[in-house]
């Protein structure tokens, strides 16, 4: 996890691998870092639709991260409560 979070001066890490942590944060935590510079060494290494995906999914993973903090919630937590009640008849 050291590792991870200091991910650019890692060497553990590839070029493709950093860009794509480097996409993570500006979506998770600055839009702004994604700049036409971070948007030219992308579209070097992933697709349209890679991106496109990788995109959604990191969205999709820290939004839902998001709401279980918010609803002070440990994962798998949620699932439980819910596996437990029956759906409205």
């Amino acid at each position: 996890m050291a590792e991870l979070m200091q991910y650019e001066k890692s060497d553990r890490f590839t070029s493709r691998e950093k860009i794509a942590l480097r996409y993570a944060d500006a979506i998770m935590y600055d839009p702004n870092q994604a700049d036409d510079a971070m948007w030219v060494v992308l579209r070097a290494e992933f697709s349209e639709p890679q991106l496109v995906e990788l995109g959604y999914w990191i969205g999709f993973t820290f939004g839902g991260q998001r709401w279980l903090k918010t609803l002070s919630a440990k994962q798998g937590e949620l699932a439980a409560a819910m596996a437990g009640r029956r759906a409205p008849e």
